[in-house]
């Protein structure tokens, strides 16, 4: 909160006191030639005019693309540029109102000066921002205030750029007007937005209107026994019944993106702003996700994550609605009503050559901006629900634009990419190989110093369409049994595989799951999974890996990444201690062996060859949280259980998928939506997955207690069931008292 409230500071200091700090920037200039000096005043303003425009080019195009990369470059472009933008437009501004003080003149201003001062409100258009980008971060909408502030003021200095060259009543000076109103459009646009998405408005946004319930003194005075007849004084079941049979006719039969946003509206948007859901919202998205096939499902839900991006980093909710789209005609008929009035009404040869080319570039680049943005509102998920919509989807016109929509590569859609589809992977030992060339006991390079570059040098990226498959048909299989309690099931890292196996296997492997914390059961499966498969590939070089190796292999790695690189994704643990000083012993143990290791095979069989007499941990102590040998020692059990291979590896597929599923269940939403951003994670999706099918414990089922017979099996109770409430604080946990 300090660095915010500095950087706000910032941004009034460079208003209050810009002619102290344009006084001693000249000072500075004195330093350079008479040459140099004319042409830093000459081209300053104009060259971060045209640099601001630039940067808005470079957010339009880019930053819708995060959402669906994850290329690093990518990234750094729009941080840069993100960043830039407003520092560029607040300084233009800054140095706009400054035009003419050198003379003292204000009566009778340049007409360059005036025409610079029509720049004004181009640089309001410019804080305003383009639709692909409102917030890099959800930090930054929780920063609306601060935004606030900043149009206030900026507004203001535009303003009073406005007024002084008023007073030399040109034509320019009423084309501002025109020009004022789309910057204020853009500029008011995007500050509301960003309330919008901050955590508490948009949770507040969500919450029902209160409900006092049935009125108790008024039923009592009117209660008779047979529970009927009260149901039908008050007329309950009737508008009960309709709302849920409305609800399934709009999704029902509809295309991936209508049911998608179905969803989002009804579930994700409650679940990201931590708000409890009822059994009824459970069993209708359970009932999409159980109707469509396994390709359409993840369809679905990456469709809503889509959706959700943009609410949260987009112009998404101010765009599509009927007053954005009201606003966004008002700001584009503006803009082309002042080119038109500057291209025939301008007496140009009283103003320099390069600041009219510089006039028309930030007009023609306002309305290149605006033409951009509506070709992608056009083309996006959000106009194929409009048109999707039961009151529109029977017009001619209607069907005609959706054909016309469809009808484009998927390439050119923008909804055609909505996440990356890729999941990156990191490998223990292979990362400690390349780094026994320089082992030192104080200095860790791997997942220590430096991590921005340790990141991606370690990294490499899978796709994860072959993951899709048993991901589902676990979920599938874990919630087919309807009567059992699916909160418990939230509870299973591995052991509910295990289990499925026989005492023998859940005596023999029960301790590397169900008795150590979850970090430390991902660290021992890793390196145990890449132990056992070197045993695989020693048993039978030539034979090709099978898909439950190859699934296992890369939810391992995986996981790794995610404990590693995105630790707040994944149940709180010591797991950062784990990893140094398992890290630190693996390297201790290669480099002390360099000489008998030239590939990762001879590390592996390394490993495997020191026997396991007493249990690591007690030799060990607490002094060091290393599992090393504990990975070895659990590769061994699995290499001695008496199954086949493949059957072996079917079981450790399966409990890779059971602990991604628990690490997706324990990561808040915000830290998945944090991660929409640099292109989506696999757990985020395997979290939404789970959520429709009921394992979450954000879908409160409210059994009644004997004395509330009355109405508990009838629509009011039912009723009462429907109430959304707090998934955290006083109200929840009054709740989840009477469940």
């Amino acid at each position: 909160m300090f660095f915010e409230n500095y950087r706000c500071s910032l941004d009034l200091v460079l208003f209050c006191d810009l002619r102290a700090v344009k006084s001693g920037r000249s000072g500075a200039m004195e330093i350079f030639p008479d040459s140099v000096r004319k042409l830093w005043d000459e081209w300053e303003l104009r060259s971060m005019v045209l640099v601001s425009l630039f940067l808005q080019i470079v957010l339009i195009f880019f930053s819708n693309s995060r959402k669906f990369t994850v290329a690093i470059w990518i990234r750094i472009v729009i941080w840069s540029a993100y960043l830039s933008a407003d520092w560029v437009a607040t300084v233009s501004l800054g140095t706009l109102s400054q035009l003419g003080d050198s003379k003292g003149k204000h009566d009778d201003m340049d007409p360059n000066h005036t025409l610079m001062a029509f720049w004004a409100p181009f640089l309001l258009l410019h804080l305003g921002g383009p639709g692909t980008i409102t917030a890099y971060s959800l930090e930054d909408n929780e920063l609306w205030l601060r935004h606030l502030l900043g149009l206030v003021v900026q507004v203001g200095v535009a303003f009073y750029v406005f007024l002084r060259s008023w007073t030399s009543r040109t034509p320019l000076s009423f084309l501002s007007i025109p020009m004022f109103v789309a910057g204020i459009i853009k500029y008011g646009e995007r500050t509301w937005v960003l309330r919008s998405a901050s955590k508490q408005h948009f949770g507040d946004a969500l919450l029902p209107v209160p409900d006092p319930g049935p009125d108790y003194a008024e039923i009592m005075k009117k209660y008779d026994p047979d529970l009927q007849h009260v149901e039908a004084a008050l007329g309950l079941k009737s508008s009960i019944d309709d709302g849920d049979h409305h609800g399934t006719k709009l999704i029902f039969g509809g295309k991936n993106i209508n049911q998608a946003y179905f969803l989002f509206k009804k579930q994700l948007r409650h679940l990201y702003a931590d708000l409890i859901l009822s059994l009824d919202d459970q069993r209708t998205s359970e009932a999409i996700i159980r109707n469509v096939s396994l390709e359409e499902a993840f369809k679905v839900v990456e469709a809503e994550l889509s959706f959700l991006y943009d609410v949260l980093y987009t112009k998404a909710t101010a765009v599509y609605s009927r007053l954005g789209i009201l606003l966004r005609t008002v700001s584009f008929l503006s803009i082309i009503s002042t080119l038109v009035a500057f291209s025939f009404f301008m007496e140009r040869h009283k103003f320099s050559n390069v600041d009219i080319n510089i006039t028309y570039a930030l007009l023609f680049g306002a309305i290149f901006l605006e033409i951009y943005a509506i070709a992608m509102l056009i083309l996006s998920d959000w106009s194929i629900v409009w048109l999707c919509s039961s009151k529109r989807k029977d017009t001619l016109l209607a069907n005609w634009i959706h054909r016309a929509i469809t009808s484009f590569p998927s390439s050119v859609l923008t909804s055609g990419k909505r996440w990356s589809r890729s999941m990156a992977r990191n490998n223990l030992i292979d990362s400690c190989l390349r780094d026994i060339t320089r082992f030192d006991h104080e200095v860790n390079s791997f997942f220590d110093k430096n991590k921005f570059l340790e990141r991606y040098r370690y990294m490499t990226w899978e796709k994860v369409d072959d993951m899709k498959e048993p991901i589902l048909s676990f979920l599938l299989e874990l919630t087919k049994d309807t009567s059992r309690d699916r909160k418990e099931l939230l509870k299973h890292r591995g052991d509910y595989v295990i289990t499925e196996k026989g005492d023998y296997i859940r005596r023999k492997l029960g301790w590397s799951i169900v008795e150590v914390e979850f970090d430390h059961s991902i660290l021992l499966w890793h390196i145990a999974t890449d132990l056992f498969s070197y045993i695989d590939d020693d048993e039978d070089p030539i034979k090709p890996k099978s898909e439950n190796a190859k699934i296992s292999k890369c939810l391992s790695e995986y996981m790794l990444y995610l404990l590693v690189m995105c630790p707040f994704m994944l149940p709180k643990g010591i797991g950062k201690f784990r990893i140094r000083d398992t890290c630190s012993e693996a390297k201790r143990f290669f480099a002390q062996r360099r000489q008998s290791i030239s590939n990762r095979k001879d590390a592996c069989r390394l490993l495997l060859g020191v026997e396991i007499k007493i249990e690591p941990g007690k030799v060990k102590g607490d002094k060091s949280k290393s599992v090393l040998f504990e990975a070895c020692r659990l590769a061994k059990m699995l290499k001695s259980l008496e199954m086949e291979l493949e059957e072996k590896w079917e079981m450790i597929s399966r409990v890779w998928v059971e602990m991604l599923c628990y690490g997706a269940s324990h990561c808040g939403w915000a830290q998945h939506a944090q991660q929409l951003r640099r292109g989506g994670e696999l757990l985020t999706h395997v979290c939404l997955l789970m959520s429709h099918l009921g394992l979450s414990d954000q879908f409160q089922i409210f059994l009644p207690s004997p004395d509330e017979g009355l109405v508990a099996d009838g629509p009011l109770g039912e009723a009462r069931a429907h109430r959304q409430f707090p998934a955290h604080g006083p109200m929840a946990r009054a709740h989840g008292r009477r469940k």
